[in-house]
């Protein structure tokens, strides 16, 4: 069974830091990109960052460069979101989805949400004072 279970949400005073987890099962993630998105209260949802397999190549949403950084660990099957000077804005549900890379090329820069083939179902993530 394929299933991507995101972990690290929580509450953090702003400037703080969380680190977020992208667990895969049922699959590798060898060939596949995982990108985070993220939806906030009346918003729609919005690509955060991708990383890419075939170069590890990473791609970011202008308001996080940097202070997020995506990272990941094939041996873990895991992806990893760090993120730093969190911002009240950066409150959201953040998700996890993996795109197959094999099945055709794509060009740089964040894969579009429809290109994603898998979700995990999110993790809250709240800055606040």
């Amino acid at each position: 069974q394929v299933q991507l279970v995101e972990s690290g949400g929580g509450l953090v005073q702003p400037g703080g830091s969380l680190r977020l987890s992208c667990a895969a099962s049922g699959f590798t993630l060898d060939d596949w990109a995982i990108g985070w998105f993220r939806q906030a209260p009346g918003k729609e949802r919005e690509g955060v960052s991708c990383i890419k397999s075939a170069d590890g190549s990473t791609y970011y949403t202008d308001a996080v460069k940097g202070r997020f950084t995506i990272s990941r660990d094939n041996a873990k099957n895991t992806v990893y979101l760090q993120m730093n000077s969190l911002k009240p804005e950066d409150t959201a549900i953040y998700y996890c989805a993996a795109h197959y890379e094999k099945a055709y090329a794509l060009g740089p820069g964040l894969i579009p949400e429809y290109e994603y083939d898998y979700w995990g179902q999110g993790t809250q993530v709240t800055v606040s004072s």
